[in-house]
Parts: structure tokens; C-alpha cells; sequence
């Protein structure tokens, strides 16, 4: 079958595509909430293509497609097909492997590293899936409070103390004390307990356009962006380990829903089920077998392999249409099980819900 004629006989439901070469090695694993559409694009307005997209479409001789009930699924399935077949054409979710941390040790400070090691001495954020942008952010940080010292601790100024870039903290006492302070400062930036010192580079870029002095201005502005990119990865970090057990509900049509139990990253069940049947006990039995608590772990570290489904989970149930409920590991023993009943009833019978179409 021509390929064209073939992009005419697909679904308009969500699911994900697989593009495919002569030899049928995948080139490109994508997804969308209506797949017609979205495939349909790459055959058309090819003047506002980009060069990325013009070459895939030169090599692309034939697709297969999975039809998925949500676009939460075709999100996580993706996700895992990238992984799994390592598509030319995918760069995000491709490898862990370029994924980078931040690594703070008071005596050496800031630093970039690909992996985290068991070390009281050492605090590390991330994993940050663009290690370009971490460099980046990091840099701007060392600018900012100048501790671009590359001589620490050796009594002697370092050649950037002398170019304004170090505080002085290789020689001097009281600008070690400065430095401990601003090391300080940083972990509760990244943290996001503290964004004034973000508010400070904020009115540095300010006075240096006031200045006219626009490249300096265009490169603080760029530092803040790769700033506020590393604490939005933090967040769903953050939220990823503080929630772990949630119940996401997303409308479907005809009056059905699809439930969804989440375990931090990871789907632990999911079916479709009609608004007309009561759900309250149904929903209750699945939460106690999914989220037992004899059954995972009560901590949850996030690293380089969950942090993109850890994403995908934050984005969606910040951005989509579905409604979600968190449950605290508390609720599910039994002596609180009528915690759960509670937040249940008010959940299911949610207006938007009842309304599923």
C-alpha cells in the first residue's frame, strides 16, 4: 500500500508512531492525541519543515502505529519505545547515559557529574536530562557571586581573584566564610526554599540593560532561563518522591473513564470503567492491592533511567485534562482505610467527571 494512502486509513485517537527506513530500522518514535493528524503533517507545507524533518521524511518508507485509549499512554509508551529502539532521530529520552548531576562539596564546590556516589560530604541535585544547560546554569552561578576560584584553599591569590572572578577564598579567611555562605545560598536555591538570589541575577540583567550593555544583559538572561530550567526539574523531582501513590482519572467519552494507579513513575494498573456503575468501592480494593505498602519501598530515589516518566507524570497532571488524588502512605493502614472512602466520594462525584463524554 502507498504510504500516503496508508496515513489516510489511520485513526484520529491517540497512540504513537513508529517511522520506518527501507530496511524497516525505526527512525523516529513520536506521539500525539490524534495520530491522522499529526502523521498526515509530515506530507504536508514541507517549505515549513525543519532540516531534521525534511531528512526524516526523505528516508521514511513505511509506519507502524499503536492506538492508545489516552494521551497520557501514548506519552509513557513512547517514552519506552525510545528507550528500547534508540531512534536516529530522537535525541530527548534517548540516553541516560548524557544525563548530568550537580555535585556541592564545600571544599571543591560546584561541579558536573555523571554519576551520585554514597558520600556524606557531598549533596547532589538532579539528574538534569540537559547537561548543557546545567553547565550553563552553573557557570552563571560562579559569575554571579564570583567563586570561579581555581586554586581553593592554597594561600595564595588565584589568577581569576585577580580578573574580579573569585572572591578570594584561596587566600583569604573572611572571603572563605563569603564562600560558605554562598554555597549556602545555592543549595537553597536548588532546593527551591530561597529564589532571592535568582531575584538578585534578575536585577543584575536589569542594570546592565539600563547600561546598554546588552551582551552582558543577553547573557545573564540566558543564565536565569538554564536557572529556572534546572529548579522546574527539581520540582518534578521533588513531587515525584513526596507523592507516590496517585489516582489519575482521565475522561474518555460515552460516559467511560480510564483509572490509573501511579506509583511515583511508574503505572501499576489502569482500565476503563463507566460513570454509571459505582466506582467508590471498585477504586478503594485497587488502591489497597496496588499500593500496599508491605509491597514497595517507602523511599523513592529518582535517578538517570525514571527521571523522563517522572517528568511525563508531573507534566500531565499539571497540564491535561485528567483529575488526580494523591494518597498518603498513612491512609493505607487499615485503621485510616475511612480516609480513603472520604477523599473517594468527593473525587468520584466531581462534576467534570460525572460530565465524562
Amino acid at each position: 500500500m502507498n504510504i500516503k494512502d496508508k496515513v489516510k486509513q489511520l485513526p484520529s485517537s491517540p497512540g504513537v508512531y513508529l517511522m520506518k527506513d527501507s530496511l524497516g530500522s525505526i527512525l523516529y518514535v513520536g506521539k500525539s492525541k490524534n495520530l491522522k493528524n499529526r502523521v498526515q503533517s509530515y506530507f504536508q507545507n514541507s517549505n515549513n519543515h525543519s532540516k531534521k524533518v525534511e531528512k526524516l521524511v526523505h528516508h521514511l518508507k513505511d509506519f507502524d502505529f499503536i492506538v492508545t485509549d489516552t494521551e497520557f499512554e501514548a506519552f509513557m509508551l513512547e517514552c519506552k519505545l525510545i528507550k528500547e529502539y534508540q531512534p536516529l532521530y530522537n535525541k530527548l529520552m534517548k540516553s541516560p547515559k548524557s544525563y548530568t548531576y550537580i555535585r556541592i562539596q564545600m571544599e571543591k564546590g560546584l561541579e558536573l557529574a555523571s554519576e551520585m556516589n554514597e558520600n556524606g560530604n557531598e549533596l547532589y541535585f538532579g539528574p538534569y536530562t540537559s547537561k548543557s544547560t546545567a553547565e550553563k546554569a552553573l557557570q552563571g552561578l560562579k559569575d554571579f557571586y564570583k567563586i570561579n576560584c581555581n586554586r581553593p584553599s592554597s594561600k595564595k591569590p588565584c589568577l581569576n581573584f585577580s580578573l574580579g572572578m573569585c572572591i578570594g577564598m584561596c587566600f583569604e579567611k573572611s572571603a572563605l566564610v563569603q564562600y560558605r555562605h554562598i554555597i549556602d545560598r545555592i543549595i537553597r536555591l536548588l532546593e527551591g526554599s530561597d529564589e532571592s538570589g535568582l531575584e538578585e541575577i534578575k536585577q543584575q540583567m536589569k542594570i546592565a540593560s539600563e547600561s546598554y550593555d546588552f551582551e552582558r544583559a543577553v547573557k545573564i538572561r540566558d543564565d536565569i532561563d538554564s536557572i529556572n530550567s534546572l529548579l522546574k526539574k527539581e520540582k518534578v523531582i521533588e513531587f515525584t518522591k513526596e507523592n507516590k501513590n496517585i489516582v489519575m482519572i482521565e475522561p474518555l467519552k460515552e460516559s467511560l473513564i480510564k483509572l490509573f494507579l501511579i506509583k511515583g513513575n511508574k503505572v501499576l494498573f489502569s482500565q476503563k470503567a463507566k460513570m454509571s456503575e459505582p466506582l467508590g468501592d471498585w477504586v478503594k480494593l485497587k488502591i489497597l492491592n496496588y499500593f500496599n505498602i508491605d509491597s514497595h519501598p517507602s523511599t523513592m530515589e529518582i535517578g538517570k533511567e525514571n527521571i523522563d516518566e517522572a517528568q511525563i507524570v508531573y507534566s500531565y497532571l499539571r497540564n491535561a485534562s485528567c483529575k488526580y488524588l494523591i494518597i498518603p502512605e498513612k491512609w493505607l493502614f487499615t485503621k485510616n482505610h475511612y480516609k480513603i472512602d472520604k477523599a473517594l466520594n468527593k473525587f468520584l462525584n466531581d462534576p467534570s467527571l460525572i460530565g465524562a463524554k
